[in-house]
């Protein structure tokens, strides 16, 4: 383990210093798209504006023999990049792969000055971050960066599930984590070949009405994924970097979709991958703050004076905790609206706020 003196040092000569705290942007959706395909890659001005994070995607999705055309083409994308408050990030392929490291060379050295995050699929440990980091810091000192491009890594195996909090504290480096469920559920040998969301077989049954087994009984579909969910969270805020659901497969079915990122943004994600235009809109609409909740919350803090003692509102007792909470869902707002005006129309927030 590395001296907590020499944690927030450079790991190569010339490199940026490590950031002491990750930057709170917004990121509600990271929205992927392939770079080995020139049509999107032509979409990218019109799609850049209306997202949070875009993604060039260099690993799952992109055949063995595209993978060089997906890595030229996230260089076309970065050196043209013209969109300042969309963050940009790449997610290269695993680190087993022969791909990984022309993945951060190119990456770093080509557009590591518009590059914000780079995404590492199939984390399974600290010593996975380590490598990646002592690497970004050399190409870093290369390129002649003034700050640091962070990592956010994927959580796909039963490995890094197990690891997570180790993953999480592994670097200054480190942004977030997402949930990989695909990858994931293949690993732990889980029986669905769903891309996230539940699955129908999961479930609970009621108890028998009067004891008649024969008697229709009430079903309730349960989540697959809460406890690594929660788990997730609980690792990522107490290392002070952020938890993301990753992606829903089915493109069409919007309401699970949008359940699924409800979840999510309910056990403390602050958002989730977007496959497709439509999940944007979804992400978007979840993981900002209802305008009700908002409202209450600014009444909650006001009522409360100085956030001590208790109080009754609404003929609910609220107390030191319940400012906690209100606290939470105020600043994810106030920080979403900055970039959104509409939701700073929505929140009823003025430019003073």
């Amino acid at each position: 383990m590395r001296s907590p003196k020499d944690f927030f040092r450079p790991l190569a000569v010339g490199a940026p210093a490590p950031l002491r705290e990750v930057p709170a942007n917004p990121s509600r959706m990271i929205h992927f798209f392939p770079p080995s395909n020139a049509k999107m890659v032509a979409k990218v001005p019109d799609i850049a504006p209306t997202v949070d994070v875009l993604l060039g995607n260099l690993e799952d999705g992109v055949p063995a023999t595209d993978k060089e055309a997906a890595r030229a083409g996230l260089i076309e994308v970065g050196k043209k990049w013209s969109t300042p408050d969309t963050q940009f990030w790449t997610r290269i392929n695993s680190l087993d792969s022969p791909w990984a490291l022309d993945d951060l060379q190119a990456a770093v050295l080509e557009i590591g000055d518009v590059l914000d995050v780079v995404m590492v699929p199939k984390v399974e440990g600290p010593e996975d971050i380590h490598y990646v980091d002592r690497l970004l810091a050399q190409l870093e000192a290369k390129a002649g960066l003034d700050r640091p491009i962070l990592v956010h890594a994927i959580l796909e195996t039963a490995a890094g599930v197990a690891r997570v909090e180790e993953i999480c504290a592994a670097s200054p480096r480190m942004q977030g984590l997402s949930l990989g469920p695909a990858d994931l559920a293949a690993n732990r040998r889980m029986k669905t070949t769903r891309v996230g969301g539940g699955h129908p077989g999961y479930l609970v049954r009621a108890d028998p009405e009067g004891g008649d087994l024969e008697a229709p009984r009430a079903t309730y579909q349960q989540d697959l994924w809460h406890y690594t969910i929660a788990r997730m969270v609980d690792a990522c805020v107490s290392n002070g970097i952020f938890p993301y659901y990753g992606p829903f497969g089915d493109i069409k079915d919007v309401q699970a979709c949008e359940d699924q990122f409800r979840n999510a943004f309910l056990l403390g994600c602050v958002g989730a991958w977007s496959l497709h235009p439509v999940q944007i809109g979804i992400a978007k609409k979840v993981f900002s703050p209802d305008p009700k909740d908002v409202a209450h919350a600014q009444r909650v803090i006001e009522a409360m004076g100085d956030g001590t003692g208790a109080i009754m509102l609404d003929g609910k007792m609220e107390d030191d905790a319940s400012v906690k909470q209100c606290r939470v869902m105020l600043e994810t707002a106030k920080a979403l609206a900055e970039r959104d005006p509409e939701l700073a129309d929505l929140y009823g927030f003025s430019k003073e706020d």
